[in-house]
């Protein structure tokens, strides 16, 4: 077989694997892995040594299948993936400003970005293969599985990561039953500096609708990467059986002040604070963070305390 046409039987392969469900194991690097992603195709001729990670979805997924990384932005690092901000890993700038040069003296042989750095993907690109891994909202749960893959065949850990996964959609099954059974509906909210923005189904936060099984208090609310900016009196006029809330302002470093912003007189006439059912979801796993094997199981974890 000529390389052109190997090389393209490998795009195929890996594209159909990404959409389709786990990639065949045990890639043979004799042949380059070709992938393609949202903004393009990444060519990698052996498994990486040195990576840099600009999603912590991704970090948490490398660091619960045992792959060890050489960089990361250490601005605002989740609590759960404090250990990466030992001198044993370099910085490389923040998620929204990377510092170019030190990805260059990295040395990676694989860049990992999402969301918020895909804009300067030419840039990572011109500097190592780059891999963009974000999370697609409109299918929350099956773009995550299917990027925990890609990663489990480039590093050869489809066991682990089946076994991780399993577990899982056993737990977000079982969680779906419980919020059908108990009923109600929700409404996710994020407080940044005193004000709220509202999300919805098939939102940044959706999942908790789209998969997690809670029915949704506002059906018509735009999804938008900032939420719908809402009044307490919005919320109070949806009621909810449920509010979910993230701190943003303490998620980006700023002092926590999200129960103080959020139980004021209008919301504690709502049937979420009056059946004590307002959830401070950790902003470090879903602002920062999601989309990866621990904060998606500590994601699921956290809204099973709405139901109990």
């Amino acid at each position: 077989m000529g390389m052109k046409l190997m090389r393209a039987v490998l795009v195929l392969v890996l594209a159909l694997g990404v959409a389709g469900g786990a990639l065949a194991a045990g890639h043979d690097w004799a042949q380059p892995m070709v992938v393609r992603h949202a903004l393009g195709e990444t060519v990698l001729t052996k498994q990486p040594q040195r990576v840099v990670v600009f999603d912590f979805g991704a970090l948490d997924t490398l660091d619960k299948l045992g792959v060890p990384v050489v960089g990361l932005p250490k601005q605002a690092v989740p609590a759960y993936l404090a250990k990466y901000m030992g001198d044993a890993y370099a910085n490389v700038g923040s998620l929204v400003e990377p510092a170019f040069e030190r990805v260059y003296a990295a040395r990676p042989d694989l860049i990992i970005i999402s969301t918020r750095q895909q804009d300067m993907y030419e840039e990572f690109q011109a500097i190592a293969p780059t891999l963009f891994l974000g999370v697609d909202y409109a299918d929350y749960m099956g773009s995550f599985e299917r990027n925990v893959r890609l990663l489990a065949a480039i590093f050869g850990k489809e066991e682990e990561a089946e076994a991780e996964l399993a577990a899982i959609r056993e737990s977000v099954d079982a969680l779906r039953a419980a919020a059908a059974a108990q009923g109600g509906k929700a409404l996710v909210v994020l407080v940044n500096e005193g004000r709220i923005s509202a999300y919805g189904p098939g939102s940044r936060y959706g999942m908790i609708h789209d998969d997690f099984g809670f029915g949704a208090a506002d059906e018509g609310i735009v999804a938008s990467t900032h939420g719908q900016t809402v009044s307490f009196e919005y919320v109070l006029a949806k009621n909810p059986d449920y509010l979910f809330v993230i701190d943003r302002t303490a998620a980006i470093g700023g002092e926590s002040s999200a129960k103080a912003v959020i139980e004021n007189d209008l919301i504690k006439m709502t049937k979420a604070y009056q059946n004590g059912r307002i959830v401070y979801l950790d902003p470090g796993a879903w602002y920062l963070s999601g989309g990866g094997l621990v904060s998606v199981a500590q994601m699921v974890a956290e809204v099973w305390t709405a139901l109990e």
